[in-house]
């Protein structure tokens, strides 16, 4: 599928959300207040930074008789540049210095046991920078020595082993495109708006080309049981020894990895180096970082992080446990909250799409609250749970108020359902795996609004 943009039609202009609404002094002192004033303060500091924003936007360019970037020759046309490695790690450019991970104010009490998140409004394609990659931390995070760390394979195994870095990088290796999900991401959307921006409401979310070594290779290397042994549990070596259950039939497909490399070189510090778990299509807490030991059992270990943490709370006070995947979901990232349309015309409405169960088939999108349905185009290359990229031309009378919606379809062919019928299943008072319809509301102004519908 593919589109044409009128050639009667204007285009539209998008104002970026305000990304850097809240400094960290900011975020010191809302981590000192209560919950209500923390609301009030986040509310407030958004919607301040949202006016300097538009205020600070350039003309439209129908306005303007003449465009001084294009008749003036500019300096860098002129004189001799940069040298070639005046840098030698490459970094982004200065002007695009606001597009960074960021922080929520008095989410936690101790930002070492934090989140950052990731800016899906800025990004292009499917794969996350390894720079921009959301945060997930129990208890910080470490750089360590990778000469000086080890895994150990234990449990039902003839041979019980260890290996150092350097020889799990001698063994022959795989490269796939995951996306990894926290299982609270969009947690805080489910009782009501939280939150005003995408970065926030879906942000604990990244995608990247993940190197390693197959783990069944390793667990057959050590002699593993595989009649037996139908559960493994990993272990992290930071402060907090992050411990999971993993289903052994997850680790015999082949596509539980002992990762080294994320997108072309090794893993950043912030992102388990030297050595993670990627157990695609489950919830990011069981892909443990500093991965340090693999144990193989007969049954599930009911860890701290599985018997209390990490749960789902049902309407009936139950919890259920061990729910791991990361259902069908997708959400709007440009137009969204925080954004403003300035002029009537011609948009391309783009968000992503992914499922921990396959791939994705399709995303419709609905400009009218999900009275009515388009078929966005997908956009290549589309990958076994990973993120999907999804586009649909739309062009804005300038006037109108309008409710946009996505609505992903996987291969399996579960849809993503709308707040009401997840919350007839779930209740309102859950953390995790909310999968929901996001709404975002373009008011008669252009402001894009962060609203609950359906």
């Amino acid at each position: 599928m593919s589109f044409d943009i009128p050639s009667d039609t204007p285009l539209g202009q998008v104002v970026r959300a305000p990304e850097n609404f809240v400094s960290r002094s900011d975020i010191a002192l809302v981590n000192r207040v209560n919950d209500t004033d923390r609301r009030s303060f986040f509310k407030k500091a958004f919607a301040a930074a949202a006016v300097g924003t538009v205020a600070a936007s350039p003309a439209l360019a129908a306005a303007a008789k003449s465009d001084p970037a294009i008749l003036n020759l500019p300096a860098h046309s002129k004189g001799l540049g940069q040298p070639v490695a005046a840098r030698p790690y490459g970094l982004p450019s200065k002007y695009e210095e606001n597009l960074q991970r960021r922080e929520s104010p008095g989410l936690t009490r101790v930002n070492a046991s934090s989140v950052s998140f990731c800016p899906l409004q800025g990004l292009f394609g499917v794969v996350t920078p390894s720079g921009l990659h959301f945060e997930r931390h129990h208890q910080g995070w470490w750089d360590i020595d990778p000469t000086q760390h080890r895994l150990m394979i234990n449990g039902l195994v003839k041979k019980q082993m260890v290996f150092t870095v350097d020889e799990l990088m001698r063994m022959e290796s795989v490269s796939r495109i995951h996306f990894i999900e926290c299982g609270a991401n969009s947690g805080m959307e489910w009782g009501n708006v939280a939150v005003p921006t995408v970065q926030y409401t879906h942000g604990m979310l990244s995608c990247s080309e993940f190197t390693g070594v197959p783990l069944i290779k390793v667990l057959e290397y050590c002699g593993v049981d595989l009649k037996k042994g139908r559960f493994i549990l990993a272990e992290g070596a930071d402060g907090s020894s992050m411990t999971r259950t993993i289903p052994m039939e997850m680790v015999e497909s082949g596509e539980v990895l002992l990762a080294y490399g994320q997108n072309g070189e090794m893993l950043r510090p912030e992102n388990g180096y030297p050595l993670r778990l990627v157990v695609p299509g489950v919830q990011g807490v069981s892909w443990v970082k500093y991965l340090r030991r693999i144990e193989v059992g007969d049954k599930p270990y009911g860890t701290k992080d599985e018997a209390i943490h990490y749960v789902d709370l049902m309407p009936d006070g139950t919890h259920r446990q061990y729910t791991s995947i990361q259902e069908c979901k997708s959400v709007i990232t440009t137009p969204s909250g925080g954004q403003k349309l300035l002029a009537k015309g011609f948009y391309n409405i783009t968000g992503l799409a992914w499922s921990g169960r396959g791939k994705i088939t399709g995303v419709d999108v609905s400009t009218d609250g999900g009275k009515n349905w388009k078929t966005a185009r997908l956009q290549g290359p589309i990958n076994d749970k990973s993120l999907t990229r999804f586009n649909l031309p739309w062009v804005w009378d300038g006037k109108s108020d309008v409710l946009l919606q996505s609505r992903a379809v996987d291969s399996t062919g579960y849809v993503q359902p709308a707040y009401r019928a997840l919350r007839e299943v779930r209740g309102e008072k859950s953390v995790y795996h909310n999968n929901a319809i996001q709404s975002w509301r373009v008011d008669a102004a252009g402001e894009v609004h962060n609203v609950h519908v359906g």
